[in-house]
């Protein structure tokens, strides 16, 4: 593991234990070369999944780039960091564990709205209007009276 500090290439594990959610291996490390000390968080891979994209382009799947659409909808959302950390991680063993080493974009967009749904409605919205492409106001209003989500409390907000 490269020093984040000096670059030197080599770092000692000084202490590793799971992280809190159980998802990775959270390691302390230190440089022997400027002697800074960092974390590490390592995860276990499954296997290797390529993501079919709609146009046939293939492309390998980046946790990453799952995290950074998920944080976009559920950004200044009243949700707490674990919880969503939770539900990538979850996310990522259910394509895993689909069998398939090659999956449609389309299932892992479907699989983020299905969990987006249960954790925040504003955010599942968000999520929708850029997954579906939505053009037009028109698109939301249909979108929301096809999925039943609520326009308001009681009260009228």
């Amino acid at each position: 593991m490269r020093c984040p500090f000096c670059g030197h290439s080599e770092s000692q594990v000084k202490d590793s234990r799971p992280s809190e959610d159980g998802a990775a291996i959270r390691r302390r490390r230190m440089c022997p070369e400027c002697e800074g000390r960092f974390t590490t968080f390592e995860r276990v891979q499954l296997r290797e999944l390529t993501i079919v994209k709609r146009a046939g382009r293939r492309a390998p799947f980046d946790r990453d780039k799952l995290a950074r659409s998920i944080a976009l909808a559920t950004r200044k959302r009243p949700i707490e960091p674990d919880r969503i950390e939770k539900m990538i991680s979850t996310i990522v063993r259910q394509l895993e564990s689909m069998g398939e080493t090659e999956l449609p974009s389309s299932a892992v967009g479907e699989l983020i709205m299905k969990h987006l749904k249960g954790l925040d409605d504003v955010a599942y919205v968000r999520y929708a209007s850029v997954y579906r492409d939505f053009r037009e106001a028109g698109e939301f209003a249909t979108f929301l009276g096809q999925e039943g989500l609520s326009d308001g409390d009681e009260d009228g907000r």
